[in-house]
């Protein structure tokens, strides 16, 4: 049997990996695009502070990205070391998109980062800013490629199960990079770090706004980061309401709990904006709702219904039954390839294989598999509730508040009076951390709400870790957890030590 142990661990270690790496990632993606606009005005203007601008935020973004190489380099080897069955499994299309970002993206990224720093006093003006476009560009491929395996994870097209070689193999590539699950996830994400490498400079400039220092350098900046910022958060909220019609058509478990539905309402269905969730009796004590919303923002009609968390688990059910069949016609098939009983009984079933295998959890031999293993599997196949509803919520907030920020401060800029607005000015510093903790709120969303699944509906969770002990897992945990602290701590000291010096930071470097 499967330890649960081992495969909490697993996702443990994996869970807090990521979610270091992706403190880096979006102030990295987010801040090279600024680098372009900025450096694009010293091009066309020839105003030397435009060029110190990009050069004291080119210094922030290279401590960032330098953080980000070193934490996400763990992430892959992880697959081979934690998730060896899952890498066996789907190798074959989940190795093409990463195999691509490592050569193509990645290199192309951080050669012109190189180029970027040492190319200044060797490069023409337009030469430069074709270099820093080249990062930016590299840095959004590198991510596009990143995101395409994790939307294949979630809805797996483009591939099928070889019953032969037990795995699943790849038959059309171009599927996977334009699915609608790849394209939604990859616009909302990149939004997403534009928000936030926009948040991070309107904050920044915001204090040395307060503190009366480097004031042309500072307003500049501002007005930058808050137009960028603005266009960044309408995107994020825009495209984040497309992957919420993704979600419906794929994963329909996830959107229900997403939306604390226990029960399929007539179309169109409402919204719970806030609820209190009873999950031992799978109900909502209360909830304060609006009507039709739900169903006209999740499906864009007002005929179609969502399902709720019970006809779902019943559909499951059932799911699960259809694949106990097909997992052992494919265990008659491999005892006899030549039993044409048993490969019809699995081309019929095929495609619930992977509700079969849910069982495994419960049982090694599915035909000991019990109803009421059955049960408990169906009631697996939908994620916790209460920890997604108010996730989704805490991350809908955040982005509200950074829409209204944002707004605010190019109204002010409209009007040039966003140096006499100090609350204005606080609050942009006070919302640095904002974009970030919406990110993991995502991140949060997305990951645990595919549970049972690794990729969805496929491969269950329980079946893709490796055959490590527990004690080799909690170790490792523990030595990422205290080398990643140590990595962040220092990432805040540089970013802290030369935000605050501003542009004399550029100065420095010639001390």
């Amino acid at each position: 049997m499967i330890d649960p142990v081992v495969v909490g661990l697993s996702r443990l270690q994996f869970a807090a990996t990521a979610m270091y790496h992706f403190l880096f990632v979006p102030l990295t993606i987010g801040l090279a695009w600024m680098l372009v606009i900025m450096e694009s005005c010293y091009v066309m203007t020839g105003n030397t502070i435009w060029k110190d601008m990009t050069r004291f935020w080119g210094k922030l973004f290279g401590i960032n990205f330098a953080m980000g190489v070193t934490t996400g380099l763990t992430l892959e080897f992880q697959f081979g070391t934690n998730w060896a069955y899952y890498s066996h499994y789907v190798g074959d299309i989940f190795g093409a998109p990463l195999a691509i970002e490592g050569m193509l993206a990645f290199f192309l990224e951080s050669t012109m980062v190189g180029l970027f720093f040492f190319g200044w006093d060797r490069l023409s003006k337009v030469g430069h800013l074709a270099v820093t476009t080249l990062m930016a560009m590299g840095a959004n491929m590198s991510a596009f490629l990143i995101l395409v395996a994790n939307a294949w994870m979630q809805e797996p097209v483009g591939s099928f199960f070889n019953p032969v070689t037990m795995r699943m193999e790849l038959s059309d590539f171009t599927t996977i990079l334009l699915s609608h699950t790849a394209q939604a996830k990859f616009i909302h994400t990149i939004a997403a770090c534009y928000c936030t490498g926009a948040m991070f400079v309107l904050g920044v400039s915001a204090w040395h706004l307060l503190k009366g220092k480097n004031l042309e350098f500072a307003k500049r900046s501002f007005r930058v980061a808050a137009i960028f910022g603005l266009f960044s958060t309408i995107s994020v909220i825009i495209l984040g309401d497309e992957s919420g019609v993704g979600i419906t058509r794929v994963q329909p478990s996830k959107l229900a709990a997403i939306e604390a539905m226990w029960e399929t309402e007539p179309a169109p269905a409402s919204l719970n904006l806030i609820a209190s969730i009873n999950e031992k009796e799978e109900r909502n004590d209360w909830a304060i709702s609006v009507p039709y919303v739900g169903g006209l923002i999740t499906t864009r009609s007002t005929t179609q219904q969502v399902p709720g968390i019970h006809d779902i688990r019943a559909e499951n059910r059932q799911r699960i039954e259809r694949g106990v069949q097909a997992v052992l016609a494919l265990e008659a098939m491999r005892q006899n390839p030549q039993d044409e009983a048993a490969r019809a009984r699995f081309a019929e079933h095929q495609q619930d294989m992977g509700y079969g295998l849910l069982l495994k959890r419960y049982t090694n031999d599915l035909t000991q598999a019990t109803p009421a293993m059955m049960d408990q599997a169906a009631h697996d196949s939908v994620p916790r509730v209460e920890p997604l509803f108010w996730g989704f919520r805490a991350m809908v907030g955040l982005g509200g508040m950074m829409l209204l920020l944002t707004i605010l401060a190019v109204w002010h800029c409209t009007r040039n009076t966003f140096m006499q607005q100090r609350w204005l000015l606080r609050w942009a510093f006070w919302g640095i951390p904002a974009p970030w903790l919406a990110a993991q709120l995502g991140w949060f969303v997305a990951e645990y709400g595919r549970q049972p699944w690794t990729v969805f509906g496929m491969l269950p969770t329980h079946m893709s870790t490796s055959s490590v002990s527990a004690g080799t897992l909690w170790a490792s945990l523990a030595g990422f957890v205290i080398f990643y602290t140590v990595l962040l701590v220092v990432e805040i000291y540089l970013m802290l030590k030369y935000a605050r010096m501003g542009p004399a930071a550029l100065q420095a470097d010639h001390t």
